[in-house]
């Protein structure tokens, strides 16, 4: 069933109880994401995909279209909220962007060129986490997790359907798990699927990180913004 809403101002046409933020990407209008993954479950975790419908601030990735919706993306006080729950990621971790194997192939830092963040309006907190070393194919670098749960709903053992990546602990003290037997029956496919679907650079395929330094960098000559919006849909 086709219904009709409106995104800052505009008039659009969609499907009804398809997700805004593929509406909206369908439309030419960005919302960033960060947890959000096309064609999977709606996750909710990082908010990064705030907007205002119908004067409610919410995650644009939960809310399925309806007819006669009003939707604000780009209002001042939503915007400035986006940025600053960009910038509270990069104050909750430790993301030396420079040094980092993702650097150039990083969500985070890509959104973070978007919303236009300088230097984060709260303290750094350079919470220290443990490297976890457990698998022989996948390294944790725990200090750049923004606990954004893709690896732990997305990335499941094949035979026993069992989630390889977790979470333990609560607030300050959480921090991503791998089950290490899991995660050595990984193929290569598999690892890689991992390491792309981490937005940050959190899970390392061991071997390989500096080997090719660069890498293929998605964003060294268009912006997160302008391929989504070629791309559609991630």
């Amino acid at each position: 069933m086709m219904i009709q809403l409106k995104i800052d101002g505009k008039n659009i046409n969609a499907r009804k109880g398809e997700p805004l933020v593929d509406v909206a990407l369908k439309n030419d209008i960005y919302i960033p994401t960060l947890c959000y993954t096309t064609g999977q479950a709606c996750l909710g975790t990082c908010r990064v995909c705030s907007v205002k419908v119908d004067g409610v601030v919410t995650a644009a990735c939960t809310v399925p279209v309806a007819h006669g919706m009003d939707v604000e993306v780009n209002e001042p006080e939503v915007t400035d909220m986006r940025k600053a729950l960009v910038e509270s990621l990069f104050a909750e971790g430790t993301h030396n962007c420079p040094s980092c194997e993702k650097s150039g192939r990083c969500d985070l830092q890509a959104v973070g060129y978007e919303v236009g963040m300088m230097v984060s309006r709260f303290e750094y907190r350079f919470t220290p986490r443990r490297r976890d070393y457990a698998s022989d194919k996948i390294l944790l670098e725990r200090d750049r997790c923004i606990f954004c749960q893709r690896c732990v709903d997305f990335v499941r053992d094949e035979e026993t359907g069992q989630k390889i990546f977790s979470i333990s602990g609560r607030g300050a003290n959480s921090r991503i798990e791998i089950n290490a037997e899991f995660a050595n029956k990984m193929t290569a496919e598999q690892v890689t699927r991992a390491v792309n679907l981490c937005p940050v650079g959190t899970i390392v395929e061991k071997g390989v990180g500096f080997n090719d330094p660069i890498g293929k960098r998605k964003f060294e000559i268009k912006s997160v913004r302008e391929r989504a919006l070629e791309g559609g849909p991630k």
